[in-house]
């Protein structure tokens, strides 16, 4: 089972590599995006149901290099899940993209760059996950930024190319950060193997641990868009074309947070910077939803959604208890299927109303009642409204906070539902404005302009696009998202057991002789 481990980037690396050869053949690019991304996810479910079944995680080491000489790929119930979920959330985002490249030709997503581009992102993005040491996670990080680089600036816009390089300066920074921690930690440890560094972490003075621990902190913030560090995420994700907005929404800062739940449970156990994690979260929730609030293009409300909701994340890490790390598992894994799903409806928005200004669509209910559908049920979803998965999470992340009882983590519980209420505000008013709003009606169009003038002259508010055809197959992917949402809160029960035991053992990191007793099993 271990030999499986490695395929996870593999696969998509080599299938990386065939697109690109057969760059003028479109047909041959998706048919190899398609089955990697395919193959990936079944076996990824496998090692799921192999390491949730065996109770032990599953490890190689590349090369056949003794522990902690060489890199280790590492799979226990978290990697494992958060790759089942990335690939079925890149493969609909995949077909997505296949319906507007055949729409639209090569002008948004240029198919002899983007499938080998986005295959390398998945790469990444799986390596992350797997990774057993800081420097191959670093390489992870790396290898997704890369090939984000590419797609962000796909067409080659003036807006794209503009907010791309702030994106790509943002995320310089952010590597060498993390860079400088992990030479800074195998400098004073020697190693830079997580079971390792989770052994030996306890020999330096507290002082040190809290620089080291601070700098890698900072670092992943940068990547997760944790506030005051995401300045750069509302402006850079909506100018791209609307499938890599959606999957860097959905995924890219996930990474961000995993690492930080990695770092926090295994290396970090004895270093308490809880209460600033605290305040991050409610600063993070608060700033968030008001930015949110005051926009009037739906890719930019989105955006800063997505921030505010990183705050529920970091608020179950800081709890640090079992229960509230496994609510914020099945958060993390609601907030990517749910976001990357509002995304892509936003983006059929786009293409049927020629613009995502929720001052100028309007009608869209009468005039496309499914699209009205799959907007709606992840809006209501994200807003935490019951019974679906984001009442779900937010419950359990609540409950856990409430049952630590510090002043501190009830304002959080406060502003957590705040957040959520204002969340469901934005979002209803933009279904309210766009969907039932009819063209037709002028008899109470100066009163809806007066309650909305303040809105004109926030970013993009005045958006106009071209108006376009809606593939079948872009409408499909985005029911299918619609419908994994929805699995999310009917499968509830079993999903959150399994989360729950992920934040039961999180606690309790596989220490460097157990790890080496599994390479040496798995070999």
């Amino acid at each position: 089972m271990s030999a499986l481990v490695p395929l996870l980037v593999t696969l998509p690396l080599l299938g990386a590599g065939i697109a690109l050869i057969f760059g003028r053949r479109r047909r041959v690019q998706v048919g190899v995006s398609i089955v990697t991304l395919t193959v990936v996810a079944i076996i990824a479910g496998v090692l799921l149901y192999a390491v949730d079944a065996n109770g032990m995680p599953l490890a190689v080491s590349v090369g056949g290099w003794p522990i902690p000489f060489g890199i280790v790929l590492y799979v226990d119930r978290l990697a494992a899940l958060l790759v089942v979920v990335s690939s079925i959330v890149l493969l609909a985002v995949l077909l997505f993209s296949v319906g507007q490249g055949a729409a639209d030709g090569d002008e948004e997503t240029p198919v002899s760059i983007f499938h080998p581009s986005y295959l390398i992102l998945a790469a990444g993005i799986f390596n992350a996950f797997i990774a057993g040491d800081l420097f191959n996670l670093y390489v992870g990080f790396e290898i997704l930024l890369v090939a984000s680089y590419v797609l962000i600036t796909l067409g080659s816009t003036e807006s794209r190319i503009r907010t791309g390089v702030v994106y790509i300066v943002v995320s310089l920074v952010s590597s060498i950060l993390f860079l400088a921690a992990i030479a800074a930690i195998y400098g004073a440890l020697g190693t830079v193997n997580m079971a390792q560094l989770a052994d030996r972490m306890g020999e330096l003075p507290d002082e040190v641990q809290l620089v080291l621990h601070l700098m890698l902190l900072l670092a992943f913030s940068i990547k997760a868009a944790v506030f005051p560090l995401s300045f750069w995420l509302p402006d850079s994700y909506p100018t791209a074309p609307a499938p890599v907005t959606a999957v860097f929404a959905g995924l890219l800062t996930k990474v961000g947070v995993y690492a930080m739940i990695r770092t926090e449970t295994q290396i970090f156990r004895d270093n308490d910077v809880n209460q600033l994690l605290l305040i991050v979260a409610l600063a993070t929730m608060v700033v968030g939803i008001l930015g949110a609030v005051a926009q009037a293009e739906l890719k930019r409300i989105l955006s800063f959604t997505l921030v505010s909701h990183i705050g529920y994340m970091i608020f179950g890490l800081a709890i640090a208890t079992p229960e509230s790390l496994g609510a914020t598992i099945y958060y993390m894994v609601h907030h990517i299927v749910v976001q990357t799903t509002l995304f892509l409806a936003v983006g059929l928005v786009e293409r049927r109303a020629g613009s995502t200004s929720i001052l100028k669509v309007k009608g869209l209910m009468r005039a496309a009642p499914v699209l009205a559908v799959l907007y709606f049920i992840p809006a209501i979803n994200l807003g935490g409204l019951p019974p679906f998965s984001g009442f779900i999470g937010k419950y359990a992340l609540f409950d856990a906070g409430a049952a630590v009882g510090t002043p501190l983590m009830y304002a959080v519980i406060v502003a957590g539902i705040i957040t959520s209420l204002l969340t469901l505000y934005a979002l209803m008013r933009a279904w309210n404005l766009s969907f039932w709003r009819e063209e037709e009606d002028h008899s109470e169009e100066s009163g809806v302009a007066d309650r909305i003038s303040y809105l004109d002259d926030a970013p993009a508010a005045g958006i106009q696009t071209e108006r376009r055809v809606i593939p079948r197959i872009m409408t499909a992917s985005t029911a299918g998202m619609v419908a994994v949402t929805l699995a999310l809160t009917i499968f509830a029960g079993p999903l959150y057991r399994l989360c729950a035991s992920i934040g039961e053992a999180l606690p309790y990191p596989v220490t460097l002789t157990q790890l080496q007793e599994e390479v040496g099993d798995g070999n």
